[in-house]
């Protein structure tokens, strides 16, 4: 059946529309296999129907402009989406071939294409007026100009990741907003000249906006995060991890503003407390995912908050929460959450945190991690009774090892001297 002749059986039996349609499922490697049967399946396996959707992620190291430019010439009109994340040897002038070939891009991934300038956006803005999804996430000669062109030929986008593309400022994102109207999804990470303008005009033209990730954007203050909340009421995912001086306003603008947020990211930030959590918790029900780490003003008190308000909470992440105790877990784990929800917990370097604190987690039938390192009140005893109730729980800690006795004077040394010093 599957010899090199054209009349074998299978090819007899079967139309090639129907062939054509066992072959739309089968992944690039398969794909390129069947091409290598015959000279029918080589024209099958390569028609470009069965090339609409592409990640050639396993194979970056290979992947060279030219492949990218046979790909385009093959595929043409019938491609929707493309990842060449991490394929470095990629660069403007593959992208500009593709660009001319494949108009019907709608998704495409650059991440990690270093060699990229902002030439391959001018060429997307040229000839890809459908694309709604560009990553270009640590192509970092990106620049406005970049954005400026987007803005002009692809007023369809709706994602954009441009995290650690240190270039963009203010300028660029105010042309991109202002004519991509649509934009669910913005991914800001490590921009590190964005101030509170740029989030102005964000707030100010995206009324659609579902994600949005600030990580480590320094500058950002509570001036410009305030005009997100009051403009994006369908935010439901926030990241402002890193982003020091943000303070409970923030929290407050959350709660009145955003009552869809499933997902909130303030780690580092430590000028939040209590006050401006309990207002969140309050209003936002459907939060699912918190990460709080080295949140260092809160105490018990949020997490009374969340156990009784936040009844969808999954993730919740208090690492170098030091003022967290067993009796604020111990609210956690009779809350609503508890039961059926929550799937992992971060407690590492909470030296309050105690054996008590597993007993009260013992209920949690959906916990599957939790994160005690340098939790130095847990004993292994008590991970050991915890996994008699939850026996498939990933359990993270570190227990250091017993100090090695004095040696006796006189006596030879039991120890090297590198085990005597660590």
């Amino acid at each position: 059946m599957f010899s090199n002749s054209d009349e074998a059986v299978i090819n007899k039996k079967l139309p090639k529309e129907l062939l054509l349609r066992i072959f739309s499922f089968l992944d690039v490697v398969t794909l390129c296999r069947c091409a290598q049967v015959s000279r029918s399946w080589n024209v099958l396996a390569l028609d470009g129907s069965n090339w609409q959707r592409i990640d050639l992620f396993d194979f970056q190291r290979d992947i060279e402009g030219r492949v990218v430019e046979n790909i385009s010439k093959r595929c043409g009109g019938f491609l929707r989406k493309l990842s060449l994340r991490g394929c470095l040897g990629v660069g403007d002038s593959a992208l500009r071939t593709f660009s001319q070939n494949c108009r019907n891009i709608e998704l495409l991934s650059l991440n990690g294409c270093t060699k990229i300038t902002d030439s391959t956006c001018n060429s997307l803005s040229k000839f890809c007026p459908k694309l709604k999804h560009l990553d270009l996430a640590s192509c970092t000669s990106i620049t406005n100009l970049s954005l400026k062109a987007l803005s002009e030929g692809c007023p369809l986008l709706e994602q954009l990741n441009i995290s650690w593309c240190d270039q963009v400022t203010k300028d660029g994102i105010q042309a991109l907003v202002r004519c991509c109207p649509g934009l669910k999804g913005l991914f800001l990470k490590g921009c590190t000249q964005l101030e509170d303008e740029a989030l102005k005009h964000i707030g100010a033209h995206c009324p659609e906006l579902v994600t949005l990730n600030l990580q480590t954007c320094s500058q950002i203050t509570d001036e410009g995060l305030i005009t997100i909340c009051r403009g994006c009421h369908h935010l439901q995912s926030l990241c402002v991890s890193g982003c020091a001086n943000i303070t409970d306003a923030i929290l407050h603008a959350l709660g009145l503003n955003c009552p869809r947020l499933r997902i909130l990211e303030v780690a580092r930030c430590s000028q939040l407390t209590d006050v401006g959590f309990t207002t969140l918790a309050r209003n936002c029900h459907e939060l699912e995912k918190m990460d709080l780490e080295e949140c260092v003003q809160i105490t018990d008190g949020t997490l009374i908050q969340l156990s009784i308000h936040c009844p969808h909470l999954q993730v919740l992440s208090l690492s170098h929460c030091e003022l967290i105790t067993d009796d604020g877990i111990r609210h956690l784990g009779s809350g609503p959450c508890a039961h059926d929800r929550l799937e992992v917990i971060e407690l590492d370097n909470c030296p309050l945190i105690t054996d008590a604190s597993l007993e009260h987690l013992k209920t949690c039938h959906s916990l599957d991690r939790i994160e005690l390192y340098d939790c130095q009140q847990i004993t292994r005893a008590g991970i050991k009774r915890l996994r008699t109730h939850l026996p498939n729980i990933k359990v993270h800690a570190y227990f250091a090892p017993v100090t090695p006795p004095p040696s006796v004077g006189g006596s030879r040394q039991r120890f090297c001297r590198c085990c005597i010093l660590l």
